[in-house]
């Protein structure tokens, strides 16, 4: 009889567990157009995943896809329609898509991405989220990558006419007008595109930051490099995800990421790029001449302040705001 009632037990124990609530858990496909050694893939992307898994006690996690199922122009669109589910956009790369989007883009904007990301998402917080332009996604964050700079295989760019007729891959958004205006050509391609571009000499030159000739793999196709202060141009990006995933995660949950996003993600992104380009500019860039470009009357008054002659203690001229270095 003591034997039928512990069997009772036993059974009513397992009903009791097997009856009990699961901890919820989501799994968010997140996916990356980039190498995997690339700082969005390995430095922005993958630690995202481990505190957004961290911060849910491992209730939502991420599998980093191992290749992209569309290319980045089509990312957009693969992740409203649930073809991944967390990634970043470039919005230059879908010409007429985004306006708004252009305002982190002009030139001699700052010295560091994590600076001009965290302006760029307080200021889409506070004036541009009301234009809803990432409709039907959900918005994580906005951010830039690092000054953009001039690299080519041409000819070293010590005056403005050196660049006519130089066709210059550019990713899009405000860099198109700038381009033309230096008299480049630009081209419109997907930063994965470029070593093909470089090698087959279908174009001469990139517009970059600091870090891409090396994570793109660029460096033995370079032969002059033109590092711009306060950059060229930069670019803005996104983080999105998928909206029927992201409202699977529960509420709770969901509030503990949110900690990880906006200007936090964004400064993260930042600080990686960052850390990518110090990177690359310590193996790439060793000076080797100064061009005779110089600031602009419109450059920020900082960028003209006129230097002290160590013979002479005299004014010299405003200083080239551009300087040729040889490539890695």
């Amino acid at each position: 009889m003591r034997g039928i009632v512990k069997s009772i037990h036993g059974f009513g124990l397992a009903a009791l567990v097997a009856s009990a609530p699961a901890a919820a858990q989501v799994t968010l496909n997140a996916s990356s157009w980039v190498p995997p050694g690339h700082p969005i893939t390995a430095t922005m992307l993958a630690p995202l995943c481990a505190d957004i898994e961290k911060a849910t006690a491992a209730r939502v996690k991420c599998n980093i896809l191992p290749k992209a199922p569309v290319g980045a122009v089509q990312t957009f669109d693969g992740v409203k329609d649930g073809l991944m589910d967390l990634s970043f956009v470039t919005h230059g790369y879908t010409p007429g898509r985004f306006a708004l989007t252009d305002a982190p883009e002009f030139p001699f904007m700052g010295d560091t991405a994590e600076v001009t990301a965290v302006a760029y998402q307080r200021i889409y917080e506070r004036m541009l989220a009301g234009a809803n332009e990432h409709r039907d996604v959900v918005l994580l964050s906005v951010f830039t990558h690092g000054p953009g700079q001039m690299y080519n295989t041409k000819r070293a760019i010590s005056a403005l006419k050196d660049l006519d007729g130089l066709k210059i891959r550019v990713g899009g958004g405000l860099v198109n007008e700038i381009t033309k205006n230096l008299g480049a050509v630009p081209m419109l391609k997907p930063a994965p595109e470029s070593y093909e571009l470089l090698s087959t000499g279908v174009a001469d030159g990139l517009f970059f930051p600091k870090e891409s000739p090396l994570s793109f793999k660029l460096v033995p196709l370079i032969k002059h490099v033109t590092y711009v202060p306060g950059g060229l141009y930069n670019v803005s990006f996104a983080w999105i995800a998928n909206q029927a995933k992201w409202n699977q995660i529960p509420e709770a949950d969901r509030k503990a990421i949110q900690l990880l996003l906006g200007e936090a993600l964004a400064r993260r992104s930042g600080r990686a790029w960052d850390a990518a380009d110090a990177k690359a500019k310590r193996r790439c860039a060793r000076p080797r001449s100064r061009s005779s470009l110089r600031a602009p009357s419109s450059a920020p008054r900082s960028r003209r302040r006129p230097s002290r002659s160590r013979k002479s203690g005299s004014r010299r001229k405003p200083g080239p705001w551009a300087s040729t270095v040889r490539p890695c």
